[in-house]
């Protein structure tokens, strides 16, 4: 009886599976080609959607892939940009980002919070069936919003409890696959830690889907690392791939799988790849290895470590398997000997700090505090106080907790204290805004990265210049303002635009420095109208544009 009700309720789920599927559309119009995969390794977190490229261009229909109802909407300038979030009757929501603008009935809705809100960056939270849409229904148009640095369509399908994602590719999306993942490098560590050497293995290909090297002789406990990539037909990106595993002598010692995933897994993304080699030749090696830290939610077996003993004098078959979602399969076949020689040594620490202790450098005018667990191992950090500068390691570990930076505010006039902040230097010497707040005469901040910080100072205030009209100029048949904003230094915090004293929606694109206002937004009595646009940078340096033009009412 038992296995009867198994298969009657597996049977259940996958004809409900089959139908909700049947009624699913795909939601570009174009032939879907990546430029993304999913749980593919990005600086920080693992990509939770599908990158569907839109051909270089912008304003691509885009299409609810299911019927259900808006849910949630957000218009930022950073991270997802213009986003569409929409719940189905399964159980699953659909997730749309970077998006240029929303079809009308949605634009409406939005716009009329932003107004009543007068904040262009908005987050809403629709009723159920307050903004209902159909399986096909035109949502939204592509775009390059927020953090994107080319045109197309982010895409996502979650669970809807939890909002956990769902590898979308298991959806009918039409993708053309049939290259197979190339593996680039074989790395063997010795350990997990950021002293573990490292040791690399030329790789020859055997035949079309089976790499292999010279023979390995090594000793102790090794674990691998790979450089690779997947690509799909027409698409020349280089993406992530969908599942690995390494084996020796036929026994599975680590494996993931790509189907689901958690946003708590990003937080241990950074102890699954090689983090130094990154940081500092900008090349991602992963580690097929289990970090003592990591809690992800899709390794196969948390049990499999990835940790591989070799013993003097035995032989060994190393197979790593790697895999796409269309399962074209590529391999490395490595033969191994234990030797009696010492294995791959670890290196030595000069200025260790131990995971499990917190600590506190005292400089009396600036200080640096580590808490318990920043780190995900013991590390060789030197933190120093050098004149101006409060130098802070180099950015070779990751962090699992920030670490707090206090620097005293020096003293001076309140002008020059005022446009002054405190900044973090990048690799290349450049130096940038430090999220830093006042407090018992400090600037303090925390940061998730190590480097250098000093004292800087921003005296020049935001630019804005009108693009599109000029000054008392008669713009009957103009749909939209346009402006160029910038700053050169510390980067814009607030703007605020009116016309005629009431609140205006304008449009603002970072990395284009634009703003744009919609004219038909307002309805003015008034002929003659009064602009004016404020903004201000992250110290409080602020500029007033304003500028009259001539329009009669719409």
């Amino acid at each position: 009886m038992k296995s009867i009700f198994f298969f009657l309720l597996l049977t259940f789920r996958f004809l409900s599976h089959s139908q909700s599927q049947s009624d699913w559309v795909a939601p570009l119009n174009i032939p879907i080609q990546l430029s993304g995969t999913f749980g593919e390794f990005r600086n920080n977190h693992f990509h939770a959607g599908l990158d569907i490229r839109t051909q270089g261009r912008q304003g691509l229909s885009v299409k609810s892939v299911q019927s259900g109802w808006v849910s949630r909407v957000r218009v930022s300038v950073s991270g997802y940009g213009k986003a569409l979030y929409i719940e189905h009757p399964d159980g699953t929501t659909s997730v749309y980002a970077h998006l240029k603008k929303f079809a009308p009935k949605i634009e409406t809705y939005v716009k009329e919070k932003q107004y009543q809100k007068e904040s262009y960056t908005i987050q809403l939270f629709p009723k159920a069936n307050e903004l209902a849409v159909k399986a096909g229904e035109i949502i939204a148009y592509s775009g390059n919003t927020g953090e994107s640095y080319g045109p197309h369509l982010h895409f996502e399908m979650r669970e809807t409890k939890g909002q956990l994602p769902i590898n979308a590719m298991e959806y009918p999306l039409g993708i053309e696959d049939t290259q197979r993942p190339q593996i680039q490098n074989l790395y063997l560590y010795s350990g997990t830690d950021p002293f573990s050497s490292r040791k690399e293995y030329p790789l020859v290909k055997k035949n079309d889907s089976v790499y292999t090297t010279a023979g390995i002789s090594t000793s102790g406990e090794v674990n691998v690392g790979v450089r690779l990539f997947d690509r799909q037909n027409q698409s020349y990106n280089k993406n992530g791939v969908y599942s690995a595993s390494v084996r020796l002598n036929g026994i599975e010692y680590f494996s993931y799988q790509m189907d689901r995933m958690s946003f708590n897994d990003s937080k241990y993304i950074n102890v699954l790849i090689d983090y130094r080699e990154l940081s500092e030749n900008n090349r991602r090696i992963q580690r097929l290895v289990a970090h003592p830290k990591q809690k992800l939610s899709f390794l196969q077996d948390s049990t499999r470590s990835g940790r591989l003993k070799i013993e003097p004098g035995k032989s060994y078959q190393l197979l790593v398997e790697i895999k796409d979602y269309h399962q074209n399969t590529s391999y490395i076949e490595a033969y191994l000997t234990g030797s009696s020689e010492k294995g791959i040594q670890k290196i030595t620490m000069e200025n260790p700090l131990d995971f499990s202790k917190d600590y506190l450098f005292d400089f009396e005018n600036k200080s640096v505090y580590f808490p318990k667990e920043s780190f995900f191992d013991t590390v060789d950090v030197k933190v120093e106080n050098l004149g101006d500068t409060l130098y802070v390691g180099k950015d070779d570990y990751p962090l699992q907790k920030a670490y707090e930076v206090k620097y005293k505010i020096p003293k001076g006039d309140s002008l020059t204290i005022a446009q002054s902040f405190l900044g973090f230097v990048n690799k290349k010497g450049k130096t940038r805004f430090f999220s830093s707040y006042h407090k018992g005469g400090f600037w303090q901040g925390k940061s998730k990265t190590l480097g250098s910080f000093v004292i800087s100072r921003d005296s020049v205030a935001p630019t804005i210049k009108a693009v599109n009209f000029k000054d008392k100029q008669w713009l009957s048949n103009y749909s939209f303002l346009r402006f160029k904003i910038s700053d050169d230094y510390s980067g814009i915090k607030t703007i605020r635009g009116e016309i005629n004293g009431r609140w205006i929606r304008l449009e603002h694109e970072p990395k284009n420095n634009s703003l744009v206002y919609d004219l038909n937004d307002l309805n003015f009595e008034a002929t003659s109208h009064q602009l004016t646009i404020e903004a201000e940078d992250q110290v409080g340096n602020k500029t007033l544009f304003k500028q009259e033009f001539y329009k009669k009412s719409n």
